[in-house]
């Protein structure tokens, strides 16, 4: 205790850690005032491990901005260098950027506009984003979904350190998969069958172009691989002689993807791969197709079915060319009919493969992601429709070893005979007539209404 001027009195902290109210003894036990000292101390470290921290990450985010600014401002060509990526994604996040950075840049690099880049890194960041360590500040959020759409859209190897967008191998590997798990994530609804107005507006065109309850064209493309390891690479081998995995994909005539099924050996006939699909399930459930049934001519009633090519037998739910050679007049006009209308799966893989073109080029890849990452790029492919991204055509060409430009190759086994017939049923050959029939009452209602007009 001390005395100031005037004899007023007051407490000194000395006299507060032995418990002296002034007037009375000590009140504080020995381990009350262990305990007192204990929790002193604590708040003491915690706040300069707090200070400590917090001076780190200013000068990290200092020493980081300078280096982002001083890269980009020595890298006048940054707007076509892969470097200037990573560059000008994270200095735009940064803030050191205005927002309003080049469209052709995104375009050219990442198959997008600016707006739907952001908006699909801003989607994908809650689950791609890093935590903040005392040894390394985390990679931005934008540079991790950047590297897996560049890498997507150009095809190059993990092992191209030219394009590394700042990353080792790992995080490159890592970033990769996480865009993928959060893409599948966040947009997963993205291909799905259309319900609603949208279902309406796909049955509609297909009516337009003579199928009626007709839902969409189905296909396969397969995906060049290098030689599986650590797996029987005998399956992976093609009739091309090329090693790949194969992709069931369900388009609509908007080109839209409405089912996707990957994975299985190059080696597999495309009814294999359509049996193990849930496809297959789907329609001997009753689950593929839902809504009131289709009248055609002749008393033929259909829930609904979808294109296909000789490749696939005829079925009550996949409707296929008649073929052959010395066709009566009415088949041949389904045939090209049916020709037609199933171009749109062949523009959808050269849309699809055209932008990303990894899956486009013979590459080396983990067999267990590689589904997934397929997957994930059909749900941009679908984003991109829905945001009116237009296809540059030349993407469909590319110049040889011999400098000859040449159409890319889509990955499209065309069947070198149709399948039997044996395994078909009655009910698919009445669906398949009906549906010619329709053909033939339409084309004389045409000529009906032309004589009159006349």
């Amino acid at each position: 205790m001390e005395v100031a001027a005037g004899g007023r009195r007051f407490l000194s902290t000395r006299d507060v850690m032995d418990g002296c109210d002034g007037d009375g003894p000590a009140v504080l036990s020995t381990a009350e005032k262990t305990a007192v000292a204990t929790a002193t101390v604590a708040v003491v470290r915690r706040f300069h491990i707090e200070s400590a921290v917090e001076r780190m990450k200013a000068t990290l985010s200092r020493r980081r901005e300078r280096l982002l600014l001083q890269r980009v401002l020595d890298a006048p060509d940054c707007i076509t260098t892969s470097q200037a990526v990573v560059q000008l994604c994270a200095a735009i996040g940064c803030g050191l950027l205005p927002r309003a950075t080049p469209q052709d840049y995104f375009r050219e690099k990442l198959r997008m506009s600016r707006r739907v880049f952001m908006e699909i890194s801003e989607a994908c960041a809650p689950h791609v984003q890093g935590q903040v360590t005392f040894y390394r500040e985390p990679l931005q959020s934008e540079q991790i979904v950047a590297y897996a759409l560049y890498r997507w859209a150009t095809g190059e190897s993990y092992d191209n350190s030219t394009s590394s967008f700042g990353m080792g191998r790992t995080s490159r590997v890592r970033s990769v998969r996480d865009v993928t798990t959060a893409i599948l994530r966040v947009y997963g609804e993205k291909i799905s069958c259309p319900t609603g107005v949208r279902k309406q507006v796909v049955l509609r065109a297909f009516l337009d172009k003579g199928f009626p309850n007709r839902h969409g064209v189905v296909d396969c493309t397969h995906i060049y691989v290098d030689k599986p390891a650590n797996v029987p690479s005998k399956n992976y081998f093609d009739r091309k002689h090329r090693f790949s995995v194969i992709a069931q994909v369900v388009v609509d005539l908007d080109l839209r993807v409405l089912d996707v099924f990957v994975g299985y050996p190059g080696s597999c006939h495309d009814i294999r791969v359509i049996q193990l699909s849930s496809l297959s399930r789907r329609a001997e459930e009753g689950l593929l197709f839902r809504g009131p049934p289709v009248t055609l001519p002749g008393g033929v009633t259909t829930n609904g079915y979808i294109l296909g090519d000789n490749g696939y037998p005829p079925s009550e739910w996949v409707v296929v060319p008649y073929g052959g050679i010395n066709q009566h007049p009415d088949e041949e006009r389904f045939d090209t009919k049916q020709k037609v209308a199933r171009g749109a799966v062949e523009r959808a893989f050269g849309r699809l493969k055209g932008m990303w073109r990894l899956f486009l080029r013979t590459h080396k890849t983990d067999l267990e992601s590689l589904p997934q990452q397929f997957t994930a790029v059909c749900v941009l492919h679908n984003i991109l429709l829905d945001a009116g991204i237009e296809f540059d055509e030349n993407l469909l060409w590319e110049v040889d070893a011999n400098g000859v430009r040449r159409r890319v190759d889509l990955g499209i086994h065309r069947p070198l005979q149709p399948v039997s017939m044996l395994s078909s049923t009655r009910e698919a050959h009445a669906l398949r007539n009906a549906l010619v029939q329709g053909f033939v009452i339409d084309g004389s209602r045409s000529r009906g209404l032309a004589r009159r007009g006349s």
